[in-house]
């Protein structure tokens, strides 16, 4: 699932919360190729419980999560399948 509509045009629109200190957390995710997937991830996934800021890396294909305690990987990768792509793993 794309989030892209079939013309290839797609919103550029995001916001980045960054709030206090906390654990911070680099994810691969497959999927992502524009602002609307940005916007899309750093909306959803900020709407967790914990979260205190979402950074998406669109070249790197990567998501940097910070939250207030240890994030629960099962639950933002659920997250992230609703939204339409893969999370596949923690950075090395």
């Amino acid at each position: 699932m794309s989030c892209c509509t079939p013309d290839g045009s797609c919103s550029t629109g995001t916001t980045i919360a960054t709030i206090g200190t906390g654990v911070t957390t680099v994810y691969n995710v497959s999927g992502m190729t524009c602002g609307h997937c940005k916007a899309t991830l750093t909306r959803d996934i900020g709407a967790q419980d914990g979260v205190l800021a979402v950074d998406v890396d669109l070249q790197a294909g990567q998501v940097t999560v910070t939250s207030a305690a240890e994030p629960d990987d099962a639950l933002l990768a659920e997250v992230v399948d609703e939204a339409g792509y893969e999370l596949t793993g923690r950075a090395v």
